[in-house]
């Protein structure tokens, strides 16, 4: 990757950062882009364009940087707990008082209390929570629910696995699978090899070591379906939900308060 770090935290190429990452999400998700399109035209839809955003489970603020370059009059929060992302995050967004970033672990029963707002417009989150059991994510989305404020929304975009139709989602993943490999025979970075960059890298090389010692390799939970999502987003204090977005094999789920 061209752009990286030059020793310091303060000559690092965060926007290089940035962009690799996104290449490397892109290549397990090529309608990426598109969801972040459809998330940000219901948030529009629903909350208006100067919303308070929480970007759940943040990364290096994919949606935080998209929310703040379509609606200019936003605020975003990011939460987190890792500890190399949250620093290309930092450094992406240093000097934007729009942007705030903070670290604390959605497993937590008290994460809430690190957040600097009490309620949010909107709360967004995409392709993380498919590390979560679906026990676990159940406990959350009952943690999400006072923070969306009435009339606010919630969304999440990520890998949900419908059990009753397993040809179908068969043939599906051999399809992605295929044209994954033919990306990767491309030249395409996948999640090892950006994550070797990053440990070899001046700047990222601790945080990286202190992201492994938290989460071990990546390890994905039970990926429940869009159905479980929304059922379980009522359950939680939604009064409304369901997926306003679907791939063959993502879908965006939205909860409205």
């Amino acid at each position: 990757m061209t752009g990286t770090a030059t020793g310091t935290a303060a000559g690092t190429d965060w926007q290089a950062w940035q962009d690799s990452w996104d290449r490397q999400q892109e290549w397990y998700m090529p309608d990426r882009e598109e969801r972040f399109r459809v998330m940000l035209d219901m948030v529009e839809a629903t909350v208006g364009t100067a919303p308070r955003v929480l970007d759940l489970a943040c990364g290096t603020g994919s949606i935080t940087d998209r929310v703040l370059k379509r609606f200019p009059e936003a605020t975003g929060t990011g939460v987190d707990l890792d500890p190399a992302l949250l620093t290309i995050a930092r450094g992406h967004f240093a000097g934007d008082a729009r942007a705030s970033f903070v670290t604390a672990d959605l497993k937590d029963p008290a994460w809430t209390a690190a957040l600097p707002y009490d309620t949010y417009d909107a709360v967004l989150t995409a392709t993380a929570l498919h590390w979560l059991h679906s026990d676990e994510l159940a406990v959350l989305y009952g943690q999400l629910a006072p923070l969306v404020r009435r009339g606010g929304v919630f969304m999440n975009a990520d890998h949900m696995i419908d059990q009753a139709t397993p040809r179908i989602n068969a043939a599906e993943r051999a399809a992605r699978h295929a044209a994954m490999d033919r990306a990767k025979a491309a030249g395409v970075l996948d999640w090892r090899e950006w994550w070797a960059l990053a440990a070899a890298d001046p700047v990222l090389a601790e945080p990286t070591k202190a992201r492994f010692a938290i989460y071990g390799e990546h390890a994905d939970g039970d990926a429940p379906s869009a159905g479980w999502h929304a059922r379980t987003l009522r359950e939680a204090g939604f009064a409304e939900a369901r997926t306003v977005w679907a791939s063959p094999s993502d879908a965006l789920v939205l909860g409205l308060k």
